[in-house]
């Protein structure tokens, strides 16, 4: 059966879902579109909510290998015209999924991590996401104020690198010193020992700041600053650059140097 009414349950709750943090934050759910992002959740994670197809996708030759993994139960085939006109996620082959949002307690943190420090720019999000899980960072904490890394637009960014780490989000600030037992860094133009002098071999709690303002006091005075090179004389890097520099000096000290 093709749905064809936005009045539907599970179109009204879809479209929902792709529109309002309020309602997935209720519901404990999410929404990832296209191929990618959907074959990349069912590689680490295969079970999905709900998948909800166009009635012309059922036939791609990307979407039939996801479709042959899921009950068909839980698969909805909607007319092209509906999904037109709630998916958010422009021209792609039609089909997204709805997901459950992983919920953890902070647990004491001993490796390597990522801490998010009010970022809102999802591009780098996307960025530091996609560079810190290709180093193998697999713990990424936010701080409150930072946005939702389960939005739609947060998970397209990331290109799936959500589904390979584990994410606790918007934990307190002194939760998170309480739980860190890993040096903690951060950038800083207040100190003269640039990031190739320090050693970088043991685990790390790298925290990076919002676009703007930076990284808190809080973190900062609990923190080893170090400094990125900047011979062009530019005030700053954008911060996605600046943490992807970071990870790349990490694993070249820890697998690269000879």
């Amino acid at each position: 059966m093709t749905i064809t009414s936005k009045d539907n349950p599970i179109i009204k709750h879809t479209h929902a879902l792709l529109g309002h943090h309020r309602t997935r934050k209720k519901s404990r759910q999410t929404v990832i579109e296209g191929v990618h992002l959907v074959e990349a959740y069912l590689k680490q994670t295969p079970a999905v909510h709900r998948i909800i197809v166009s009635e012309s996708a059922t036939a791609h030759d990307e979407v039939l290998p996801l479709l042959s993994q899921i009950d068909p139960k839980q698969i909805t085939i909607i007319s092209d015209t509906l999904y037109q006109q709630i998916r958010t996620l422009g021209d792609s082959v039609s089909v997204m999924a709805v997901i459950d949002i992983p919920h953890r307690s902070l647990p004491t943190i001993s490796g390597d991590c990522l801490i998010l420090d009010g970022l809102q720019d999802l591009g780098n999000i996307g960025t530091l996401l996609r560079t810190a899980s290709a180093v193998g960072i697999q713990t990424v904490i936010t701080s409150p104020n930072t946005a939702h890394l389960w939005s739609p637009k947060c998970l397209r960014a990331g290109m799936g690198a959500h589904f390979s780490m584990s994410i606790y989000e918007h934990i307190a600030v002194d939760e998170i010193l309480q739980k860190l037992k890993t040096p903690l860094y951060a950038t800083s133009s207040h100190t003269n020992k640039v990031i190739y002098d320090h050693d970088l071999t043991g685990p790390i709690a790298w925290v990076l700041g919002h676009e703007g303002q930076g990284v808190r006091d809080e973190f900062l005075n609990n923190a080893i600053p170090i400094a990125l090179p900047q011979p062009g004389g530019q005030e700053s890097l954008n911060v996605g650059i600046a943490g992807s520099v970071c990870f790349y000096e990490m694993l070249r000290q820890r697998h690269y140097l000879v």
